[in-house]
């Protein structure tokens, strides 16, 4: 049954370095705000998906350390910058 179900690749690039990840079509389209592109879909996801990990590292591991918090710390930035709110504010989980 879920060889029927459609998916969809997408390519991640930097420099020097590439990788693709598949995903369920309907999924992205399930999880995509009301006129978001795929692209943009996954974007938001992977973004969210850094910080909520950042987040979890620093405030509820042990002794992350000061270069941690400061990765944690621009996570947060570019969160808010992309979202318009911060993590707290969209996520509910405030310290």
């Amino acid at each position: 049954m879920t060889d029927d179900i459609e998916t969809t690749t997408f390519s991640i690039e930097t420099d020097g370095d590439a990788d693709e990840v598949t995903l369920p079509i309907g999924l992205v389209d399930l999880l995509a705000e009301e006129g978001q592109g795929e692209a943009e879909t996954v974007a938001d996801i992977t973004l969210l998906s850094f910080a909520s990990r950042a987040h979890h590292l620093v405030h509820h591991g042990e002794d992350p350390g000061e270069d941690l918090e400061a990765q944690e710390e621009r996570v947060m930035d570019l969160f808010e910058e992309r979202f318009g709110v911060s993590f707290a504010e969209a996520t509910g989980h405030h310290h």
